[in-house]
């Protein structure tokens, strides 16, 4: 996904800095757009290393005005199939790595007030799913330090937005998942099972393009005005708009309860 963004920002003619693990995996674009493409390696969880990396970027384009935060990868297998190492390994990349890299860059952007923030989470990041329980907590972890971020920051002339992505063509179901080394035999009869079927066999067949999603952002940064969540994909948008819904009808089935506990004074 990330590189389909890059690429499709390139093409318009706007300045990108591009990190990745492997370095080679990126240099096409300095060989493409050698005046425009800005490439470096980086693991987001070396935190000692990123204000280095956003140190070079500032001082090569002259200061980064959009962060597109889109590190990450998925961990499929029950909650209770996955190790404390599996999910926390994740959880380093997911979350911790996002904040890291948003204080180094917000730091700059707040001094010249002024920048957009991307978080990218997924459709998952607001209505989980079997199977995804812990990768779902680590993007729903991603859209509370959002949604608190984009209150801290908007008096200073920064905005934050949550991209929240259904099921892109993207190698998501391939290099960038993996699946619990633990299987329990209660779970194979379950949805839990049935997700990991689904999820391989949908790779590379999803119904969303990737490469529109850099020309959705050209368009949200020119809006006077952006939403905090922004639902990429019919998909996204009716699963989020159900759960919505459902939290809905279970709240007012409730009512009572909440009632209950508030302190009356008459």
């Amino acid at each position: 996904m990330g590189f389909s963004i890059a690429e499709t920002l390139l093409a318009n003619g706007q300045k990108v800095v591009a990190t990745a693990l492997d370095l080679s995996k990126i240099s096409t674009y300095m060989e493409r757009y050698p005046k425009t493409a800005f490439c470096y390696p980086l693991n987001v969880t070396d935190t000692a290393n990123i204000e280095k990396i956003v140190s070079l970027a500032e001082d090569a384009t002259g200061g980064i005005d959009v962060l597109i935060n889109n590190a990450g990868y998925g961990v499929l297998g029950a909650a209770e199939e996955t190790s404390a190492q599996e999910y926390r390994d994740m959880f380093e990349v997911n979350f911790f790595g996002l904040v890291e890299v948003t204080r180094s860059v917000l730091a700059r952007m707040r001094k010249r007030k002024k920048g957009e923030i991307f978080n990218i989470s997924s459709y998952g990041g607001f209505a989980a799913s079997p199977g995804w329980s812990m990768y779902a907590s680590s993007k729903f972890a991603v859209e509370g330090f959002s949604e608190g971020l984009s209150k801290e920051v908007a008096p200073l002339g920064v905005r934050v937005t949550i991209l929240e992505p259904g099921a892109f063509r993207t190698n998501f179901a391939g290099s960038s998942l993996k699946q619990t080394k633990l299987r329990i035999e209660d779970y194979q009869s379950t949805p839990v099972a049935q997700r990991r079927t689904t999820v391989l066999a949908s790779n590379g067949n999803q119904p969303n393009d990737p490469s529109q999603i850099g020309l959705v952002l050209l368009h949200l940064v020119s809006l006077s005005k952006i939403p905090l969540r922004i639902p990429l994909g019919i998909d996204a948008l009716e699963r989020i708009q159900n759960k919505v819904a459902e939290m809905d009808r279970e709240f007012k089935e409730i009512s009572t309860v909440a009632d209950m506990v508030t302190f009356k004074t008459s």
